[in-house]
């Protein structure tokens, strides 16, 4: 599903990834590991399309597509999804529209059709109940006054809706108490068509998460396989 060839990454000039080979199959669950300022979320935030980092060379391939040059927008909707460790608060934006549009240009760039707004409100509802989710919540601001650990419980709720074939979760457990753990462990263990990387410090926590595969980063290198 995933083949990274040779990638280095940088950042105002200076290197941060250096010569990553990486291939993620179909179905694979992935755990990235390593001390802080390794790469890891450089390497997360590079295969979602953030232009603040900078491909010096190297390529992305994703279902055997170049996807190097492509924005964050067309990866999101080919299937990418990335749950960032720091989400950023909208003003002025509730979920509800939020959700709205993001699965609405979803479901356009998969079939060229558009999702009606009572189909959109069945599958948010679905969504919203399985997670505990108060309905009140869709009327607030993006990210505005949530703690982490709901924040953590806004992103399952977007990724339940989205159905990504490639979810990326950058330290998902971060702000989150015991019993959004739980409820990220079930999300991910019901989603058997999507394949995830994770990034995560806790053993205890990615032990549940049926992790097959980990590789470590050590100053932009991978240095276990």
């Amino acid at each position: 599903m995933l083949k990274i060839k040779n990638l280095c990454v940088s950042m105002d000039g200076k290197p941060l990834l250096k010569n990553i080979n990486l291939e993620i199959n179909d179905g694979d669950r992935y755990r990235i590991a390593g001390q802080n300022g390794s790469g890891k979320s450089t390497l997360a935030n590079t295969i979602a399309g953030n232009p603040s980092y900078t491909i010096d060379s190297g390529k992305i391939l994703f279902n055997d597509k170049d996807i190097t040059n492509e924005n964050a927008t067309t990866r999101a909707l080919m299937g990418i999804f990335l749950g960032a460790q720091n989400v950023p608060e909208i003003p002025g934006l509730t979920i509800l529209s939020f959700l709205k549009h993001s699965m609405l240009a979803h479901k356009h760039f998969e079939d060229g059709h558009d999702l009606s707004m009572g189909e959109f409100l069945e599958e948010l509802d679905q969504a919203r109940e399985q997670l505990n989710i108060p309905k009140q919540w869709l009327n607030r601001c993006v990210n505005v006054g949530f703690s982490g650990g709901e924040r953590k419980r806004i992103m399952l709720l977007r990724l339940i809706l989205t159905q990504p074939k490639l979810a990326i979760l950058d330290e998902p457990d971060s702000g989150a108490d015991k019993t959004v753990q739980k409820q990220i462990i079930e999300t991910v263990n019901n989603m058997p068509n999507t394949t995830f990387i994770f990034i995560s410090h806790q053993d205890n926590f990615t032990s549940e998460l049926k992790i097959n595969k980990t590789i470590v980063l050590d100053n932009g290198e991978i240095v276990i396989q």
